[in-house]
C-alpha cells in the first residue's frame, strides 16, 4: 500500500512537470512552427510546416535583400521602352533595389545588446558592494536604506516617465546620442539595483562570516575580502542578478520608445518589432521569426549560466 501511494505520488508529481514544462514552452514552439511556415500552410493547425520556409529569415537577417538582379520583365521594359529617359531609367532601377523596408535586425540587435550588458554590469557591480555594506557593516540609517530599497517599485514606470524626460531633457542629456544612452542607463539602474541589492544582500548573510575573519587574521583588506572570497562564492546569486538585469533592459520598450525617438540608429529590438508591424514586412511568419530571434539571446544565455544558477558553493566551507 505504502509503494502504490508514492509511486502514484511520483507519478503524479512528474506529470504535474511535465504539464508546466509544456504550458511554458508552447508559445515558443508555435512561434517558431509559424516562422517556418508559408503563408497557405498558416491554416495548417499541425505544428510540423508542410514546407520549411526560411525566406522571413533570410528577409530579416538581410541576406540576399540588399543586392538584387533585376528581372527580366523589368530589363525588357527598359530597353523597349523608346521614349524612356535616363532619369526615368535610374528612378525604376533604384525604386526596385530600394532596401529602405528591410528589417535592420543586427542594428536593433547591436544597440539592445550594447545597452542591456552595460545595464547589467553596472547594475551588478554596484549592487555588490552596497549589499555587502547592507549585509555586513555598521552604520547609522542603516535599517532605513535597508527597509526603504525596494520603494521605487512602489511607483509605475508610467507615473514617473514625463518626469524623468523633462528632467533629462532640461540637463541637455537628450540631446545628444551619448547622453541618450547615459539617460537610458541610469533608468534600467534604477529599475534594477533595488531588487539586485536585496537578492545579493540576503545571500550574504549566508556566507560564514568565519571565511572573512580567516582572511583578514592573514592581512586581507576590506575590498581584497570582498573580490577574493565574497565575489567567488556569491557566483550563483551574482549570475541570476545579472540576467535579471539583462532581461529587465533586454525587453524594456516604454522609456526606449519615448527617449530614443529622435535617435532612430540608436533604437532596440521591442522598438524594432513595433515598426515592423507597421512596415512591408508586416507578414506573421516574419513577425514570428523577429519573435524567435528576439527570445534567442535570453534563451541561450540561461542555457550557458544554468551551472551556476543551481547554488552557491560555500556549503562546507568552514566548520562552526
Amino acid at each position: 500500500m505504502v509503494k502504490n501511494n508514492s509511486f502514484l505520488n511520483r507519478a503524479g508529481f512528474f506529470l504535474l512537470i511535465i504539464i508546466i514544462l509544456l504550458f511554458s514552452v508552447f508559445p515558443f514552439i508555435q512561434m517558431l512552427s509559424t516562422s517556418l511556415k508559408y503563408q497557405w500552410d498558416w491554416g495548417n493547425p499541425s505544428l510540423i510546416p508542410t514546407q520549411i520556409n526560411l525566406e522571413a529569415y533570410k528577409e530579416l537577417l538581410n541576406i540576399g535583400q540588399l543586392e538584387k538582379d533585376l528581372p527580366e520583365s523589368v530589363q525588357n521594359l527598359i530597353n523597349e521602352t523608346p521614349n524612356i529617359t535616363k532619369a526615368q531609367k535610374k528612378a525604376i532601377i533604384a525604386k526596385f533595389k530600394d532596401t529602405s523596408g528591410v528589417f535592420p535586425f543586427f542594428r536593433y540587435f547591436r544597440n539592445s545588446l550594447l545597452l542591456a550588458t552595460t545595464a547589467a554590469l553596472l547594475s551588478v557591480s554596484i549592487a555588490i558592494f552596497g549589499a555587502y555594506s547592507l549585509s555586513r557593516l555598521q552604520y547609522k540609517g542603516r535599517s532605513t536604506i535597508q527597509r526603504g530599497i525596494l520603494f521605487v517599485y512602489m511607483f509605475g514606470g508610467i507615473l514617473i516617465l514625463i518626469p524623468l524626460y523633462k528632467m533629462f531633457v532640461n540637463m541637455g542629456f537628450l540631446s545628444t546620442k551619448a547622453g541618450t544612452f547615459t539617460s537610458l542607463l541610469i533608468i534600467y539602474l534604477v529599475q534594477t539595483l533595488p531588487v539586485s541589492l536585496y537578492m545579493l544582500g540576503n545571500f550574504f548573510r549566508t556566507i560564514s562570516f568565519s571565511i572573512e575573519e580567516a582572511a583578514m587574521i592573514e592581512g586581507a583588506g576590506r575590498f581584497e575580502t570582498i573580490w577574493k572570497i565574497i565575489v567567488p562564492l556569491s557566483m550563483s546569486a551574482i549570475v541570476t542578478v545579472f540576467v535579471y538585469s539583462f532581461m529587465i533592459a533586454w525587453n524594456e520598450y516604454l522609456y526606449a520608445s519615448v527617449f530614443l525617438r529622435g535617435f532612430e540608429k540608436l533604437q532596440t529590438l521591442p522598438i524594432g518589432l513595433q515598426t515592423l508591424f507597421v512596415s512591408k514586412n508586416a507578414i506573421w511568419d516574419r513577425i514570428m521569426a523577429a519573435s524567435m530571434m528576439t527570445a534567442v539571446p535570453v534563451i541561450l544565455l540561461f542555457m550557458s549560466i544554468q551551472k551556476n544558477l543551481a547554488g552557491g558553493m560555500s556549503a562546507g566551507g568552514v566548520k562552526e
